[in-house]
């Protein structure tokens, strides 16, 4: 498959993926008990014609496929609405929050390859106690859930060591990349444990086969054949779950926001649901979706470059 081609299919999958998504997003939220009258009621009853003047306010009374597409037009012009609760565009709101997010899942995801890559190849290279060390780490970063990571960074790391601090995302980029250490590293250890199986599974794999074999019975050294042979082939699957996993972390930060209490998308969307704030969760919600979608186009775009034998959209 050609390049242009498959950008042109990959960009209209991202367009129906979206467009699907966009609707579930802006549908579903009018699915629940009451709706968003119940919000802008609250405890009043109010009269037929108070509800009537809010339904039309907010456009409520208009058929729904009408209001869905009237808000798609104004989300692809940046417009996300009014927040029920802030009295804000939502745009404003997701702004003022959207740097914290990303940096802080940056930062994790820099934590992710590092650690993940490292760990799986000194366990497929270092047979015997070493690897043995790495898989216990890896299980046990697996097997801890983030919250409770999290706490125990903030009890040991800051609270009793007082090394960083225990809550905000900071100003300027050194403090705030101060202030969200401890939060990347709660959001990044399940991940990176889990790549570095996928990268010591690979690596190994690699090691066992015949071209390898064959390399070392021409005098070859370790380190050159693991540089030309090995690592190449083996970075398919790793790039792979690393797409993956970045992309969750997207969805994972809205834990560890509120652990730290961290003013990003994360936090904003939970208050958002509590709230009945149907404009910011639809709009936050739509965002992270987009972000989703996007990481897993790069990771298709990356299969390529990395082994020009294949062919766009052929690893996928």
């Amino acid at each position: 498959m050609r390049w242009p081609t498959f950008l042109a299919r990959r960009l209209a999958a991202l367009a129906a993926v979206l467009l699907v998504a966009s609707f579930l997003v802006y549908g579903l939220l009018y699915t629940v008990p009451g709706g968003p009258m119940a919000f802008l009621l609250g405890n009043r009853s109010g009269s037929p014609e108070q509800i009537a003047a809010i339904r039309h306010q907010y456009h409520l009374d208009e058929p729904f496929l009408v209001r869905y597409f009237s808000w798609l037009g104004d989300a692809l012009h940046g417009d996300f609405g009014q927040s029920l609760v802030y009295r804000q565009d939502v745009s404003a709101l997701m702004s003022t929050r959207l740097a914290t997010t990303g940096l802080l899942v940056l930062y994790a995801a820099v934590i992710i390859v590092v650690m993940g890559i490292a760990l799986g190849l000194l366990g497929a290279l270092r047979r015997g106690p070493v690897d043995a060390a790495v898989s216990v780490v890896n299980s046990v970063f697996l097997a801890t859930p983030t919250f409770v990571v999290g706490v125990i960074l903030v009890v040991v790391f800051a609270l009793s060591l007082g090394w960083f601090p225990v809550f905000g995302p900071g100003t300027g980029l050194g403090d705030r990349l101060y202030h969200l250490t401890l939060p990347a590293i709660a959001l990044s250890l399940g991940s990176a444990g889990f790549l570095a199986r996928i990268t010591r599974a690979s690596v190994g794999a690699e090691l066992r086969r015949e071209h390898v074999e064959t390399a070392r019975s021409r005098g070859f050294s370790e380190s050159h054949i693991v540089r030309r042979h090995v690592l190449r082939n083996a970075s398919i699957p790793v790039v792979t779950v690393m797409g993956l996993t970045v992309a969750g972390l997207i969805a994972g930060s809205v834990v560890v926001e509120n652990i730290f209490a961290l003013d990003g998308l994360g936090s904003l969307l939970v208050r958002a649901i509590l709230q009945r704030d149907f404009a910011v969760v639809q709009g936050v919600v739509l965002v992270l979706v987009t972000a989703f979608v996007i990481v897993n186009l790069v990771v298709d775009l990356c299969y390529s470059l990395i082994d020009p034998r294949l062919s766009p959209g052929e690893a996928a």
